[in-house]
């Protein structure tokens, strides 16, 4: 690999680049900026759903069978906490009906994205109105993602049926698929229901020491022996390769561990090493990004080569540095976190931001879904979107997260 294996960041100058710039009026503009777009997107696609990413910068219309159709839920709520307008509320209710009705007739739910999907609609929706059918689909998601844990080998299956020996892996994504369970076992009184925060402490747990590796840096999926139980190698299935680092898999590491502490930080079976491991996950992201502060989609390439960036990967790490802010007990790496949001915010709101006024157009540009497959590559993405108005949120309020 190229990667900058240095587990301190190495220029911290260069990162804090613009940062003061992004003071409250910034952050209004770039906010009523993306909000115009989800106005438009709403008008555009009514009551149906967006494809993952654009196509020649246009998403198309898609019925709610995604893994990613929680993030355009999630955006309509964040345009809703934002305006209080409640034709947001009323557009979202629409989709707690759809998420419903998807997880009741088990509607492409035969995978871990669970979280992605429901947390971003049906608990956030549930969140701000208590509206108890919002609740119901989410704990039914719950139940659905806690289905595919493997108790022996102490991890979430990510996809395929459960006994399929070809896909005993886990991957990186579930970090932000995981918080679903804590919230369920919060919010219900069923016995077994609360025993799935300890089936997300132990994935937790089991995700840190594999898809993890001693540098910091990220696989993509883990493998495991599906007779013993032990883990075998790690692989890539988005990134350059096996031993690169996929930029969206290492932002995820940045945000999800933070999400785990949110629930589980004084918690003594959560790993003792999580936030020492979590700042070298950090350090890797932002010592192998590009000058303007936005990665490339794998963190293998840098200023000289010609390969896309990822939009989304910088805009996910943003929120993930604002989260793990709260559980830092220094305040210099706090202050440090806070100016690299900031210079990322900038960068993603003056170079990356769709500032053209189209139907159906993404509100973040150069993203990249999947290199190898050639799909969504330089182009918006749903994920990229919402992560990037979550991110100027944060800036902008106290927000109380969705996940």
């Amino acid at each position: 690999m190229f990667i900058n294996n240095n587990k301190e960041l190495i220029d911290i100058a260069k990162l804090e680049k613009n940062w003061e710039k992004v003071d409250k009026k910034f952050l209004e503009n770039a906010i009523e900026k993306a909000i115009a777009q989800i106005d438009r997107n709403i008008e555009y696609f009514g009551d149906s759903f967006q494809s993952p990413n654009t196509f020649s910068n246009i998403y198309k219309k898609m019925d709610n069978i995604e893994w990613t159709d929680g993030f355009w839920s999630g955006l309509v709520l964040l345009a809703y906490e934002y305006t209080k307008n409640p034709k947001y509320l009323d557009l979202a209710k629409k989709h707690v009906d759809s998420y419903y009705d998807r997880i009741v007739n088990k509607i492409e739910v035969n995978h871990h994205d669970m979280g992605f999907l429901y947390s971003l609609s049906c608990v956030a929706y549930y969140k701000l109105t208590k509206d108890e059918k919002a609740k119901e689909a989410a704990l039914l998601a719950a139940d659905n993602l806690a289905s595919r844990y493997l108790d022996e080998a102490k991890f979430i299956k990510a996809w395929g049926n459960m006994n399929e020996e070809e896909n005993y892996r886990l991957i990186v994504d579930c970090l932000l698929n995981i918080p679903l369970l804590y919230w369920a076992s919060q919010n219900s009184n069923d016995l077994k229901r609360q025993n799935y925060y300890n089936i997300a402490i132990e994935h937790f747990n089991t995700s840190l020491h594999t898809v993890i590796r001693e540098d910091g840096t990220t696989f993509h999926t883990y493998y495991f022996d599906p007779k013993t139980n032990q883990p075998l190698f790690g692989k890539t299935r988005q990134g350059y390769s096996d031993d690169s680092c996929w930029a969206r898999g290492q932002s995820w590491g940045v945000y999800g561990i933070p999400l785990t502490l949110k629930y589980a930080a004084n918690d003594p079976k959560l790993d003792k090493d999580t936030l020492a491991i979590h700042q070298k996950v950090v350090n890797q992201f932002l010592n192998n990004i590009g000058l303007d502060n936005v990665a490339y989609w794998d963190l293998i390439f840098n200023n000289d080569d010609t390969h896309s960036r990822d939009s989304s990967a910088s805009a996910i790490t943003v929120c993930g540095l604002l989260e793990v802010s709260k559980f830092l007990d220094s305040q210099e790496l706090k202050d440090t976190y806070l100016k690299i949001s900031k210079s990322i915010v900038y960068s993603l709101a003056t170079k990356y931001a769709n500032l053209e006024e189209h139907l159906g157009s993404p509100i973040l540009f150069h993203g990249v879904y999947s290199w190898h497959t050639n799909k969504g590559v330089d182009e918006g993405n749903i994920w990229g979107d919402y992560f990037y108005l979550e991110a100027l949120m944060r800036l902008y309020m106290d927000w109380d997260p969705y996940w």
